[in-house]
């Protein structure tokens, strides 16, 4: 398919930021449109690129005239099924979720340009209960759905979706299921919770399997998504998994077995402190056991991720605090080596990313002049050079147009 304009939603998030990036740099494409309620923060709008951003609310009707004014015939919504890492904003996430996605159908099917739409959704809709299948395939169905909450809203996004198809036959739809989502900028109720220090309350007598997909892999198939012409629902993950006590060891933190009816507490309590909490629902669905077959993704839709579980698991661990400094560690092994009088371990050629003094250089030599690394360049020294990026298109809607923030009414033109 030749000639597409896009519009991408949530692009104040990395998945959707990026997205649009992408998407905007392919020859193929003629126009892309990011939309979000707020306005993106430099990160975000770095990772634009070409992408034109229009800052509009997909709970409001005025949806409807960004699609129609710009000719948009591809819509991909991924802030859809989105998790906040957070419980205050329940309620918010709620709307922006399944009345932001009502608006957004309702606009697709008044517009008759829209020939493919693709709805990020999540592996939750396979249900919670221990009854439900350890391993999902796209035609599992869930056992038990909870009346409340982020399983609840993905369900029945996935049921207005199926809802809009029946209305609109002509309308490719692709629905991805996703893992938990993880990554060096990704922030979930999994990332927070694996985030406490030094210690990470589990629930005692439990084990959960876990499988996670890397946000670039994410990225990847959305953007293979709009390219292709697979329509229909596709479960998304890494290969393998792995337990909760192994991701809490392998991110260098000590799990703390606590009693499951405790767990709630222990939540709550930790929500008084910097470490921050989580709630009865997070608490649950990191309770929950399940792995995704991805059989389908490979054979049918063409793509295998480019990370595993526990690649993707270890990338996301590269940015974590340790619980103990390396320098410290290596101080105290030197002194504890000195009074056994024995000779202390040589230092590797291995580097703490927190600080560019080596590891085990004798105190006294730390204020003198440091060799230079020969496997370090001044690409790598992030202080050595700055970027620049080149100024983003921000737009704004009124009632009938897309308008700069001069005022100038701008029409919906054409990538040149």
């Amino acid at each position: 398919m030749t000639g597409l304009t896009v519009l991408v939603t949530g692009v104040t998030g990395y998945v959707g930021s990026e997205l649009a990036g992408r998407l905007a740099s392919h020859p193929d494409i003629d126009r892309v449109i990011g939309v979000d309620a707020a306005l993106p923060e430099p990160a975000s709008r770095a990772r634009l690129g070409d992408a034109e951003f229009a800052r509009a609310d997909i709970r409001n009707p005025i949806i409807s005239k960004v699609i129609e004014a710009a000719g948009v015939d591809t819509v991909v919504h991924a802030s859809a099924s989105a998790r906040t890492s957070g419980s205050g904003s329940r309620s918010m996430a709620k709307e922006m979720n399944v009345l932001g996605t009502m608006q957004l159908l309702a606009a697709c099917q008044r517009s008759s340009g829209v020939r493919n739409l693709i709805v990020r959704s999540t592996s939750a809709v396979y249900g919670s209960s221990p009854r439900d299948a350890a391993v999902a395939t796209e035609d599992t169905v869930a056992h038990s759905i909870p009346s409340t909450g982020p399983v609840r809203d993905a369900v029945d996004i996935e049921g207005y979706v199926r809802g809009f198809g029946r209305r609109r036959p002509d309308v490719r739809i692709a629905m991805p299921r996703f893992a938990e989502i993880i990554g060096p900028t990704i922030h979930t109720a999994l990332t927070r919770y694996l985030s406490l220090h030094p210690f990470v309350p589990v629930a005692a007598g439990q084990d959960t399997r876990i499988q996670l997909v890397h946000e670039s892999d994410v990225v990847a198939l959305l953007e293979h998504l709009v390219h292709g012409d697979f329509a229909g629902s596709v479960n998304v993950a890494g290969d393998g998994a792995m337990t909760m006590t192994q991701a809490i060891r392998r991110a260098g933190r000590i799990p703390v077995h606590i009693p499951q009816p405790a767990l709630e507490g222990v939540g709550r309590a930790l929500r008084l402190v910097p470490f921050g909490g989580f709630s009865a629902a997070q608490i649950k669905s990191l309770t929950i056991s399940r792995v995704l077959d991805t059989t389908f993704l490979r054979r049918q839709v063409g793509f295998t991720p480019a990370f595993s579980t526990v690649g993707a698991f270890d990338d996301f661990v590269g940015r974590l605090r340790p619980v103990l400094d390396a320098r410290a560690v290596r101080g105290a092994e030197v002194r504890i080596a000195a009074a056994l009088g024995v000779p202390a371990e040589p230092d590797g050629p291995w580097r703490h990313p927190a600080s560019p003094i080596p590891i085990g250089v004798p105190r006294a030599s730390r204020s003198g002049s440091l060799p230079p690394d020969p496997g370090r360049s001044a690409a790598d020294d992030p202080g050595a050079s700055g970027s620049t990026s080149s100024p983003r298109r921000l737009f704004s809607i009124d009632g009938d147009a897309v308008r700069s923030p001069g005022g100038t009414t701008r029409p919906g033109s054409r990538k040149r």
